[in-house]
């Protein structure tokens, strides 16, 4: 091979000559394998995206189990509509269900309004071998929990649960608002019938499961939620909505939050209810919420006996309380007492009569547990 150099300003400076490449040539090809190698990356990257990760999954299955947490709330059972819709189109037969039940005066108008089928589990063995869960990570509320492997997890609280697809970001507002990720990048249609498309009643469901988990865009948010909501829009039934948004309340519920209006106590800017024996679990959030309006209270703890377990319930508007942490804090050392969640909202349960004393330690009085509350809130405990 010969090398000839040339100054002309003309010409390339250094070509080849013979059979071998020029210079211009050979850089020729290195833009086309370069842009080769970002387009096989883009395309691996987008065929990594937990929409179609899931979509995949649903493609290897027949009938598959859509699992929400157990009392599911909108933004769970909206989640798992969508999870439907994806599971659909892909071939698959989606059952939705839960353990528990379904009380909450909001809850029950979603699942009447959208004419839900939603099936009640008590076992393992009511389940599909291939389980999607959806606004939570882990099987809980029922037999046999333990012994479900997931085919999938999409959730937005914090955890450790995982599936063959994994999605969990505790960043998030709102599962739906994950969902609503998954039909940008499959490439859904808003409102219409053709291919895979979010429905006037999905659409719907995920908007108001968006707004319940935020407290209507106003707790919680990231930009996921309000991307959504406008991705959304083009479709949501205003009727459905409504109809969803003020159903009517049953009137323990109203006695409930009654009593945690005259009966709470209040240490510096934090409330702390204990509202005793209460005939409805569903009010003993309801009751936090209505606390937090009350001028100089930025965070709230109610707690309340139903069926032998005390339900706590936590709402937090401070930056120095991170709620979910301080209910973790508050039970830590209480046997069968599990606490958790958000920065702005925890929830937890205790055993009664582990409060009580049974087992292997002394228990805690309801004044003590309420003291706990208080020092976890204040960064004490």
């Amino acid at each position: 091979m010969a090398l000839r150099f040339d100054a002309s300003p003309t010409h390339v400076p250094l070509q080849f000559v013979g059979d071998e490449l020029s210079m211009p040539a050979l850089a020729a090809v290195a833009v086309v394998a370069l842009a080769a190698l970002g387009a096989l990356a883009w395309w691996w990257k987008r065929r990594q995206h937990p929409a179609r990760r899931l979509k995949r999954a649903f493609g290897s299955v027949d009938g598959v189990s859509i699992l929400m947490h157990p009392n599911p709330d909108p933004d769970a059972m909206a989640s798992a509509m969508a999870a439907a819709t994806i599971a659909r189109e892909a071939d698959a037969t989606p059952v939705l269900q839960y353990p528990g039940s379904i009380r909450h005066q909001e809850n029950r108008a979603f699942r009447t309004v959208l004419d839900l089928e939603l099936d009640c589990i008590e076992t393992r063995g009511d389940l599909h071998d291939d389980v999607v869960l959806v606004d939570h990570n882990e099987p809980r509320g029922f037999q046999g929990a333990e012994g479900v492997d997931p085919l999938a997890v999409v959730d937005h609280h914090p955890g450790d649960g995982t599936g063959r697809v994994t999605d969990v970001r505790p960043d998030v507002g709102a599962c739906a608002s994950l969902f609503v990720e998954y039909f940008e990048e499959l490439d859904a249609t808003v409102g219409a019938d053709d291919g895979l498309s979010v429905s006037p009643h999905l659409a719907t469901g995920l908007v108001y499961g968006i707004q319940s988990d935020t407290n209507h865009l106003t707790k919680g948010c990231s930009e996921h939620e309000f991307e959504a909501s406008a991705y959304l829009y083009p479709a949501i039934n205003e009727d459905l909505l409504d109809r969803i948004a003020n159903p009517q309340v049953p009137v323990e519920v109203l006695q409930t939050k009654a009593k945690a209006i005259m009966n709470h106590e209040v240490e510096g800017s934090y409330a702390v209810c204990d509202l005793e024996n209460v005939p409805n679990v569903d009010a003993i959030p309801q009751a936090a919420d209505e606390l937090t309006h009350r001028e100089g209270v930025t965070a709230v703890v109610v707690f309340g006996n139903h069926d032998g377990t005390v339900h706590v319930s936590g709402r937090s508007r401070d930056d120095r309380v991170h709620m979910g942490e301080a209910l973790q804090a508050a039970v830590e050392g209480i046997p069968m007492a599990e606490a958790g969640g958000h920065a702005r909202m925890g929830g937890g349960q205790l055993s009664l009569d582990h409060m009580n004393g049974i087992g292997p330690s002394d228990g805690v009085s309801r004044e003590e547990f309420a003291d706990r509350l208080f020092k976890a809130m204040a960064g004490d405990y």
